[in-house]
Formats: C-alpha cells, sequence, structure tokens
C-alpha cells in the first residue's frame, strides 16, 4: 500500500484537509488587516475568494475518478469536506460582492443581479451549491432516499458549468481569458470522463 493511502486512513487527516483548506481565508483575512491587498482590495477579495471556489470545485470533482484511477477508497472520505469548502469561500465570493461592492443595499444587488448575466450566471451556481450543502448530511439521504439524493447532487455538474461560464463573461470585460482556459480544460477532462462513463454503462 502506497505511504500517502496510508496516511489519508488516519483520523487526523480530516482535520488536515480542513486546516490547509481555511489557511488562504485566514491568509486573505491577515492581508486585509494589514491593508496588503493592493490598490483595489475590494476586487482582490472578490476575485481570490472566486478562484478559490473554482479550484476547490474542480478538486471535488476530480475525487470520485482520483479514486478509481488509483484505486484509492480513501479518498472518499474527503469529498463532503471539500465540498463544504468550496461553499464556504462561495459564501465569501458573495459576501465580498454583497458588501465592499453592494454596501449591502439589497433593492441595488437584486437590480444589479437581474441586469448582468454574468452576476447572475455565479448566483444561480450559488443556489445550487446552497441545496447541496444544505442536503450534504447523512440524514438528508434518508430523507430524500438514495436516488432522489444522488440525482440532486448531480447538479454539482451545472454547477461547474455555471462557475465557469460566470469566471468567462467576467474576464471578457478585461480580454483576459488565460485561466478561463485552464479551468475550463480541467473541467472539460472531470465532466468528460463522467460522461464516458455513463456512456460506457449504457
Amino acid at each position: 500500500m502506497h505511504l500517502l493511502q496510508k496516511l489519508l486512513r488516519f483520523r487526523s487527516a480530516k482535520p488536515l484537509v480542513l486546516f490547509f483548506g481555511l489557511v488562504p481565508a485566514a491568509c486573505l483575512f491577515w492581508a486585509a488587516t494589514q491593508d496588503a491587498l493592493g490598490a483595489n482590495p475590494a476586487e482582490y477579495l472578490s476575485r481570490a475568494t472566486g478562484d478559490w471556489t473554482l479550484r476547490l470545485l474542480c478538486l471535488t470533482l476530480a475525487i470520485t475518478p482520483l479514486r478509481q484511477f488509483l484505486g484509492w477508497p480513501e479518498l472518499a472520505r474527503f469529498r463532503r469536506m471539500l465540498g463544504l469548502l468550496t461553499y464556504f469561500y462561495v459564501l465569501l465570493h458573495l459576501l465580498c460582492y454583497c458588501w465592499l461592492d453592494m454596501g449591502f443595499d439589497w433593492a441595488d444587488t437584486v437590480r444589479d443581479i437581474t441586469k448582468r448575466p454574468f452576476i447572475w450566471l455565479g448566483f444561480g451556481a450559488f443556489v445550487l451549491l446552497t441545496l447541496l450543502a444544505a442536503t450534504s448530511l447523512n440524514r438528508a439521504v434518508r430523507w430524500l432516499g438514495s436516488k432522489r439524493w444522488q440525482r440532486l447532487h448531480q447538479s454539482v455538474y451545472a454547477v461547474a458549468v455555471l462557475s465557469l461560464l460566470h469566471f468567462f463573461w467576467m474576464r471578457a470585460g478585461k480580454n483576459n481569458f488565460t485561466e478561463v482556459w485552464v479551468y475550463a480544460a480541467v473541467i472539460a477532462v472531470l465532466l468528460g470522463w463522467r460522461v464516458r462513463r455513463f456512456l460506457a454503462k449504457t
């Protein structure tokens, strides 16, 4: 058995993953208190929390392919935690928008969401992620039933597409697509693997 696979079985592995998942948020908070976020702190925070949301979403989607490719069932233990970390960062991302951009003016926020396509795409992804986070506990599986729970949680694929389109549309204003193509390639591989697996079963 591979050493890393053995380490993943330790009880302390999950707290360590949680710790490292929260490190970026702690670093952003520290940088904000030290006035070290550059000339536009609001934009920096919004962009950084959005980036970490996408990174953790990709990492969450990668768990199943990696588990099957490596033959490491232990990886499944971390999927829920990574999904909840993804939700934590999208909450921070939304907070940055509502607070730093809109000043908690809810009427203006609703108007802004409905009038700017890239924002309502991102908000749609947030709503779906909220449903997934709210039904992540084992009792939700019992309440919904296994099949309905699985169908609901397959909406994470829609979240990935909406998040990517949100990122693309946002970067289109600055004509800066380098990072967009990187995320697009990663998401295409992760979703393509699932499509291929589905077709192999039919």
